[in-house]
């Protein structure tokens, strides 16, 4: 075996189809694509969705018909019916795995759940949220244990003596058993800043307190009188001026007096001599 002796495996590699080259060769003239139409000539495609002209299906189907709710609750639901159907055939009797025992007279009550229910076939999953229904009609006490109940199932239950319990999610994230709730980020800064801020108030000299404040009300101050105007205004500057020319002169301040500026010396005036005569 030499290097010129090697060869591929028969039939891994094909030849490419060479079309339009001669009558002789196979896929001369037309080139496999028949006698001229659509699809003969160079970029003749048809769209996948195109069905000859008629009504394609995207159109046919309707669309915008509602909406999907996403928050949505997926009830495995159960009748009352079916489930006093079960109670009195003695369904619930074999169920000791549960805890379930026959209901006597002066025994507890039946307790029913979504496993029990699961067990004689009434339900057939567990992984969703169980809601009882008022069909049918119930005859004995039962202790129905369940996430949501209608009204007319709750009324029934309680009606044939027996007591429903609504298992409720809880909302907010709580503590293990046995673990303390860790304290939020504000509440823990907060507890380490009170020892700082109360050695600082210990370290600081105390302040003099202050006098008492007098107990006694403040005067009411007289409303200001209204300013006025036209003749009673012009009178009243009248007034106040005849008072002031009144006023001795002894009154005033001597640093006032001393700061009063002085009147000017006016020159006489001397007439121009008559350079025309």
């Amino acid at each position: 075996m030499k290097l010129h002796d090697l060869k591929p495996a028969a039939g891994s590699r094909k030849a490419k189809r060479r079309v339009g080259r001669g009558i002789a060769a196979g896929q001369g003239k037309t080139a496999g694509r028949g006698t001229k139409g659509q699809k003969a000539r160079a970029g003749g495609k048809i769209p996948a969705w195109f069905e000859g002209g008629q009504t394609p299906l995207h159109q046919r189907l309707p669309k915008l018909r509602g909406f999907k709710n996403l928050f949505k609750v997926e009830y495995e639901v159960v009748n009352i019916g079916d489930i006093a159907r079960v109670a009195e055939g003695g369904g619930f009797e074999s169920s000791d795995a549960h805890g379930s025992k026959a209901s006597k007279k002066g025994d507890a009550p039946v307790t029913v759940n979504q496993e029990i229910l699961r067990s004689v076939g009434l339900v057939r999953r567990l992984d969703r949220p169980m809601k009882v229904l008022g069909g049918g009609d119930l005859s004995t006490a039962l202790f129905v244990v369940a996430d949501a109940f209608s009204a007319s199932a709750r009324s029934k239950i309680e009606a044939a003596g027996g007591t429903v319990s609504i298992l409720e999610t809880p909302g907010a994230k709580r503590p293990a058993l046995g673990v303390e709730a860790a304290p939020a980020a504000g509440e823990a800064r907060a507890a380490e800043a009170a020892p700082v801020a109360d050695a600082a108030e210990a370290a600081a000299p105390a302040e003099p307190q202050d006098a008492p404040a007098s107990t006694e009300a403040p005067a009411e101050e007289a409303p200001a009188a209204a300013p006025k105007r036209g003749r009673a205004a012009r009178a009243s500057k009248g007034d106040a001026d005849a008072a002031a020319d009144e006023t001795p002169a002894a009154t005033t301040a001597p640093d006032e007096a001393e700061a009063a500026p002085k009147p000017r010396a006016r020159k006489p005036r001397t007439a121009k001599p008559d350079t025309d005569a």
